[in-house]
């Protein structure tokens, strides 16, 4: 009973992430991010619509391999904005 609790909660978390992380990188797809990056940048939208589509998969299944698909688009598009204010900011996972 616990482990299953445990997991179920888990899995919560992990919907509710999934949910937070597609807000966020709207957020910055939509009002951040001008045409003129584009110029710097022709994937972004490709780039931006990949990521919020791997965060919906994560909302719907448990898939390490999802997950780190995710991360890894999340950390091209830290990249990717940092650039554009010329800064470089290491990129860290908590864990």
């Amino acid at each position: 009973h616990k482990t299953a609790n445990t997991l179920s909660r888990y899995i919560a978390i992990k919907e509710e992430q999934a949910q937070k992380t597609k807000e966020d990188l709207l957020v910055l797809w939509t009002d951040y991010f001008k045409p003129v990056h584009l110029e710097k940048y022709p994937d972004l939208h490709d780039t931006f619509w990949k990521a919020a589509k791997l965060c919906s998969a994560c909302k719907v299944e448990v898939s390490l391999e999802h997950a780190n698909e995710l991360l890894a688009a999340v950390e091209k598009i830290h990249n990717m904005f940092w650039a554009t204010k010329e800064r470089e900011v290491t990129w860290y996972k908590a864990s």
